[in-house]
């Protein structure tokens, strides 16, 4: 055995967690994943993309145990592993290639079954006549046996005498075997024909039934809808739209919707009047219309499309690209009461009807327009087939038709080409049929023999009257006779013919040829204007498929719309039951705690006055016992002292059992406390009492009057004791009784206090929840990409405010914004105008310090000699000109002698020219000789290395030492030398300012 090894052929992330199983779907093309998170998923095998998703079952109940899927996958139901629960799955749009994959192995599978079961039960109705033909053969053999036996009986006696009587015995027994053979195939006849009426019976019931059921789902499915249920499919693209399947609304929805719109009409004119008069206190002035042109202007705006207020985000759907009237839409921030609730619904559905109405006009706009484009390709095919038939081409012609998805009301046709069945024919309508086209074809042949002008036709011209244009491609030129003779031996004016047949054939194959070209030209035409129209219809398509999505997309917006409102609704429908159960709940218990109330009120004051007689007897029983010897004063003290004894004395007497104890014994006996057992108790007491009070008790040397005042008075005494007892009893009993009663009302007050806070916090609940709102927002998606997600997910604590408050507070602050822009300007104006002042303050005051200084230096200016001269001169510039021109001259002198010079030093240029070329000779020579004797130092250098280096290097440095210190000397005579001549200069410019002139004002 080999092992082998599997390896991954493709990953993808699940997305559930926890243990589960895999299922493959009954055409092995849909992967089902079921986990222990509870989500079950139906993939796709080859690409692994998940296209349906469920949670059917909670995590905490361990999610998901098994799954099974019916075999067309239209039903799915899914056990849970711990919650004990079975659900049902159902599609709620189940089309497209997905479902028509499963679909079509589901009907080959039943079609596969049927014809089994069909082959089986054919071959099970064969066994009964296998019975009959023996039945049959039974009855024949009876027969032949009844003839032999028949011929037997012809036998003469002689022979039958010759017969072995064991011969006879076996034909007895045949006898008897027929016999019973023919009564069993009598019952089996029977039992058939009664089997077969009952096969019927249930055929026939059975196919009634289907037809029932047929009819039901057709006058569901297609006879109810208003807008049966179609699709278009593009002419080259894989690309379908269907409609949306829409049924007549009942006259009740129009109802409530009537009553709905003009309800919201009505309160649109009601807030339309409060604001005028809002407007009118205020004392803002209006432009007001007449209410004539309100009439014209709301019967203008009923038959065009309003638009809503509300923008797209907060409407919560994209329903105005539609063209769908939203301004009756209450806001969702509003809708807090239950009837508003309602009327949204009401108006959501409207809305939906009118959305899927739209896309369904659009729809059937392009389905007249694809039935013009299919007609229009057949007249233009009708051509394309004659030019093919014409240019004898094998090309196919392409035909576009409707599909049954397009046309599904021929589902509901069965055409005699979809019946696979032969279907049973009459022998003698065989016959009928065969003899009447017999006489068909001999009526056609006398017709077409009497007709000789078609003959004649047909002979000569080839069955035409006139040879039209597009028979040059069948025309053919008949060769001439003399064509099948030798070259040699034509004639001359077989030759012209010859040369007249070429010529014919030339330009018959030059016609040919154009014709040909025409057609080839005008197939291409007609194949490209019917590419070109399709491709066209086809993007008109996928265009609508677009709308179909987005009209998808409203109608799921505003159906999960209508499920949150339904679920508000149910929410505060459970709320509103549990607060009336408990307002019910509370006044029960408020009833009860008044009856309680009232009950310990009485028994209080029951439980005082028995107290009052209680206090009573006690004080009764010890005036009692204190009077005692006062009222045995007159006897001896140690008599007293016996009979005081005795009077504490009391008798002994059986102990009852315990409250405990007669309970258990028996149950419905009576209580300690009852008036049978005390009465019980207190005759024992006096029997008791009388055998203390015996004569025998008394005590020596006592008088019997005085013993029977003693018996007197302790009886008295024990029946005052005995009455305390029974009132310390009772007064117990009621003691124990009110604390019940006060315990009891104690806890019906808790429970109204409990009742009552639960109360409180379900009308909290329920005001919450009617101020907390569940709103759709549509959101833009995909605008910005986030590397690392950094998202804040949970907004628990996030509030959701109207946009139109942000906008009035935005407008507040940008107004007030403006106005310190505008403050700020201004002082910003006024400081710049404050610092301009104070430059100009500065500039004027940096003026003055000017003048004052051109002033002083005004004052103190140096006046030369040329300045006197100017001053003095009064022909000054005469005085200029003749300096001038004396200045020319002396130019003019300078520039001869600056001739000379320049002569001069050229011919002193040459001259060293020549100098400095026997220089060059001279040092050319003396570099020569330079490395002659370089060679030479070297050579002594290194003699010199050799023989003493220590001595020269010391030498070096010595030298070296000695012109540093040199150096620095002169460079510090040197700084003091220019400290002095700076000091000269000071004090020489200062000489020469003594000598400036000082011109002070007069």
């Amino acid at each position: 055995m080999g092992i082998y090894i599997l390896k991954p052929y493709k990953k993808v992330q699940s997305r559930q967690y926890g243990p589960g199983m895999l299922y493959l779907s009954s055409h092995g093309l849909w992967l089902i994943t079921i986990a222990k998170c509870g989500i079950l998923c139906i993939r796709d095998v080859y690409t692994l993309e998940t296209f349906a998703r469920c949670r059917s079952h909670s995590h905490q109940g361990h999610g998901i145990q098994s799954m099974r899927i019916s075999m067309d996958g239209q039903n799915i139901l899914v056990n849970g592993r711990d919650d004990g629960t079975l659900v049902y799955l159902k599609w709620k749009r189940f089309g497209g290639l997905l479902a028509s994959e499963i679909l079509d192995y589901y009907q080959k599978l039943l079609i596969s079954l049927s014809s089994t079961m069909g082959e089986e039960n054919d071959y099970l109705s064969t066994t009964p006549k296998v019975c009959i033909d023996l039945g049959s053969d039974s009855e024949h053999t009876k027969q032949k046996a009844s003839i032999d036996s028949s011929q037997d009986e012809l036998v003469p006696t002689d022979v039958k005498k010759e017969i072995p009587w064991i011969q006879q015995k076996s034909q007895e027994a045949i006898k008897k075997e027929v016999n019973l053979f023919s009564k069993k195939r009598k019952e089996i006849k029977e039992g058939i024909k009664s089997l077969s009426k009952t096969m019927i019976k249930d055929v026939e019931m059975h196919n009634l039934a289907k037809s029932y059921l047929a009819e039901l789902i057709k006058e569901e499915c297609w006879n109810s809808m208003a807008v049966k249920g179609r699709a278009l499919k593009c002419f080259h693209i894989p690309c379908v739209v269907e409609n949306f399947p829409m049924k007549a609304r009942t006259v009740e929805e129009l109802k409530e919707l009537e009553r709905v719109l003009q309800q919201k009409k009505i309160e649109a004119e009601c807030l339309k009047l409060r604001k005028e008069i809002v407007e009118a206190q205020s004392g803002v002035i209006l432009v007001k219309k007449r209410h004539e042109e309100d009439d014209e202007e709301e019967e203008e705006e009923d038959k065009t499309v309003k638009c809503s207020n509300l923008p797209n985000y907060l409407l919560g759907s994209l329903s105005t690209d539609f063209g769908v009237d939203t301004s009756l839409l209450s806001s969702q921030l509003q809708l807090h009461s239950r009837e508003e609730k309602i009327n949204q619904i009401i108006l959501l559905k409207d809305i939906i009807y009118k959305v899927k109405t739209a896309f369904n006009n659009e729809f059937d706009a392009a389905y007249k327009q694809k039935e013009f484009e299919i007609t229009r390709v057949k007249e233009r095919n009708v051509r394309i087939r004659e030019i093919i038939v014409d240019l004898e081409l094998e090309e196919a012609v392409w035909q576009p038709e409707f599909e049954d998805c397009e046309k599904p009301e021929r589902t509901l046709v069965v055409q005699d080409e979809e019946i696979t069945a032969h279907k049973h024919v009459m022998p003698w309508h065989k016959a009928r049929e065969e003899l009447i086209v017999n006489r068909e074809t001999e009526r056609w042949l006398l017709i077409q023999g009497a007709n000789t002008r078609l003959r004649a036709l047909m002979d000569m011209m080839g069955g035409v009257l006139e040879v039209k244009k597009e028979d040059i491609l069948r025309m053919v030129i008949p060769q001439p006779a003399f064509m099948a003779k030798p070259d040699a031996v034509w004639t001359e004016e077989e030759r012209k013919q010859f040369k007249d047949y070429e010529k014919k054939v030339k330009e018959l194959n030059e016609e040919r040829d154009k014709y040909r070209k025409s057609l080839e030209a005008e197939l291409k035409k007609l194949q490209n204007s019917i590419q070109e129209s399709t491709q066209a219809f086809d993007e008109h398509l996928k265009r609508l498929f677009e709308r179909r999505v987005k009209a998808e997309l409203v109608t799921n917006q505003e159906e999960l719309k209508i499920s949150n409102l339904a679920f508000s609704l149910l929410l505060d429908e459970e709320l509103s039951s549990r607060e009336k159960f408990l307002n019910n709940y509370l006044t029960r218990k408020q009833l009860e705690k008044s009856q309680t109330s009232e009950a310990v009120r009485k028994s209080r004051e029951d439980l005082d006055v028995y107290k009052e007689h209680y206090d009573n007897l006690l004080a009764e029983d010890k005036v009692m016992d204190r009077s005692f010897k006062k009222e045995f004063s007159e006897i001896p003290g140690h008599q007293v002292d016996i009979l005081y004894k005795l009077f504490k004395r009391r008798p002994r007497i059986s102990k009852q059992k315990t409250h405990s104890e007669t309970t258990s014994a028996v149950p419905f006996g009576e209580l300690p406390g009852s008036g049978k057992l005390s009465k019980d108790a207190f005759a024992q007491l006096m029997k008791a009492m009388d055998e203390l009070d015996n004569i025998s008790n008394m005590p020596e040397g006592l008088n019997p009057l005085v013993w029977n005042h003693f018996c007197m008075t302790r009886r008295a005494k024990v029946e005052n004791e005995q009455k305390v007892k029974q009132k310390a009893a009772d007064l117990l009993e009621m003691a124990t009784f009110l604390r019940k009663r006060v315990e009891e009302e104690e806890k019906v007050q808790q429970e109204i206090e409990r009742v009552f806070h639960e109360l409180i916090l379900l009308q909290e609940e329920k005001v919450r929840f009617q101020l907390n709102l569940t709103i759709q927002i549509l959101l833009k998606q995909g605008q910005v990409e986030l590397e690392n997600f950094q998202l804040v997910l949970e907004y628990s604590d996030a509030i959701l405010i109207n946009r139109n408050i942000i906008e009035d507070l935005n407008s507040v602050i940008r107004t007030q914004g403006q106005k310190k822009i505008a403050s700020m300007m201004e002082t910003k104006d006024v400081h710049k105008r404050i610092l301009q002042i104070e430059w100009e303050h500065k500039k004027m005051e940096m003026e003055r310090e000017d003048l004052n200084q051109k002033a002083w230096d005004i004052q103190m200016l140096f006046f030369s000699r040329d300045r006197q001269k100017y001053l003095n001169e009064p022909n000054y510039e005469a005085l200029i000109s003749i300096q001038i021109g004396i200045m020319e001259q002396t130019i003019a002198v300078l520039d001869k002698t600056h001739k000379k010079n320049v002569e001069n030093c050229k011919k002193l240029l040459k001259k060293l020219g020549k100098f400095s070329n026997q220089k060059d000779i001279a040092n050319y020579t003396l570099s020569c000789n330079l490395r002659e004797e370089l060679v030479a130092v070297s050579e002594r250098k290194d003699i010199c290395n050799a023989m003493g280096s220590k001595l020269t290097c010391e030498k070096i440095v010595k030298e070296r030492y000695e012109n540093m210190m040199q150096q620095q000397k002169l460079t510090h005579i040197s700084k003091q030398q220019a400290e002095q001549i700076s000091i000269l200069q000071t004090e020489v410019e200062r000489l020469r300012m003594k000598t400036f002139p000082a011109l002070v004002q007069m």
